[in-house]
């Protein structure tokens, strides 16, 4: 989830300071604190980041050096009691913003549909390790269902277990998402590791499909392929959409985030990655050791702006080391990840 509210209320002065008008950057930090919710919003909670994969786009693969870990089920579960559902009144006034702004309607099935109609409303089960590795992700479904919440994570299909992965099927699970690179097995492996697999991920792929027909499950499932850059990567992309020809899934072309770990910057499609950088006033993430994090981006636990073992999530998102780090983005601070190992821009790069 993100803070839709504060997305709204500022995106037309963001549109005003992209546009070139001047503004003072005191201003702009008083409007954001005035817009921004003071009951935090979570964007994901990374309840492991044990992952087998050495995905070669992947800062995890060769930079990450934190211990392996996966968060208890009472923390997850403490995490979520603090947190509430958007009502559906401000989701109604998302939908009209997004339609009205984006030109982007609730069918559609797109990349910046993914990012403006499915984001938002879900708590994000992933960060730099594979749900499926965690043994405790249907309990998770269903504590976030129970809640009113709606759950999304992406995953590694080399890595589906039939009878943990109907579990999370029959708890609740919105949204799954399996990343495919190719569709020849020696291929994908160059991409994602000696690990990953095709052709049986195919195969279970389509037989949850039809789990999740027969048994009227509502889980979306979504399938996509990273735009590397890659010769031949249209051509990969359309194999991959005729392999599911006529199967109920939602399949979109990604841009490659954190294109400066390859650097590689070839661009980006996505709506989020085009626009400034919104973390520090409209979401939170969680890593697996309970710390709170700058973003989902932060491979190595760089910048911890608090700790939901000992401190109230509402303690941490108003505290002194959130607010410096929301004066950092103005001022841009040279020695901070996000200037050094992120794509995205400062609010600070426009004033």
């Amino acid at each position: 989830m993100y803070d839709i509210n504060f997305y709204m209320n500022t995106f037309s002065l963001w549109q005003r300071i992209k546009s070139g008008e001047n503004f003072d950057k005191k201003h702009v930090l008083d409007f954001f604190e005035q817009h921004r919710n003071k009951s935090p919003i979570v964007y994901n909670i990374e309840t492991t980041n044990a992952c087998n994969m050495k995905c070669k786009m992947c800062p995890r693969t060769t930079k990450m050096t934190r211990q392996v870990q996966s968060l208890s089920y009472d923390l997850f579960s403490k995490i979520v009691d603090q947190l509430k559902p958007f009502s559906s009144q401000d989701w109604n006034r998302w939908v009209d913003f997004v339609e009205s702004v984006y030109k982007i309607v609730p069918n559609d099935m797109s990349e910046n549909h993914f990012f403006l109609y499915i984001i938002p409303k879900v708590i994000q089960l992933h960060g730099y390790g594979d749900p499926l590795l965690d043994v405790n992700m249907s309990d998770y479904v269903r504590l976030l269902k129970n809640r009113g919440f709606s759950s999304y994570f992406s995953c590694n299909p080399s890595n589906i277990d039939m009878k943990q992965t109907e579990l999370m099927l029959e708890a609740g699970l919105d949204y799954i998402k399996y990343s495919i690179e190719n569709i020849d097995d020696e291929k994908h492996k160059e991409i994602r590791g000696e690990e990953s697999d095709f052709s049986s991920s195919y195969a279970k792929i389509n037989e949850i499909i039809d789990i999740k027909n027969s048994k009227n499950y509502k889980t979306t499932i979504i399938i996509t392929m990273l735009d590397l850059n890659r010769q031949f990567q249209k051509e990969d992309f359309d194999a991959l959409i005729k392999k599911f020809e006529h199967r109920d899934v939602y399949l979109y072309l990604k841009s490659e985030d954190q294109q400066w770990y390859r650097k590689d910057f070839h661009g980006t499609q996505s709506t989020h990655w085009s626009e400034f950088c919104r973390h520090p006033w409209m979401s939170m993430t969680v890593k697996s050791d309970g710390m709170a994090a700058m973003c989902m981006e932060d491979c190595n636990n760089e910048i911890l702006l608090g700790d939901t073992k000992t401190q109230a999530l509402s303690e941490i998102w108003n505290g002194e080391l959130y607010n410096k780090f929301r004066h950092d983005h103005f001022e841009l601070k040279r020695n901070i990840k996000c200037h050094l190992e992120c794509d995205m821009k400062l609010i600070g790069n426009y004033l």
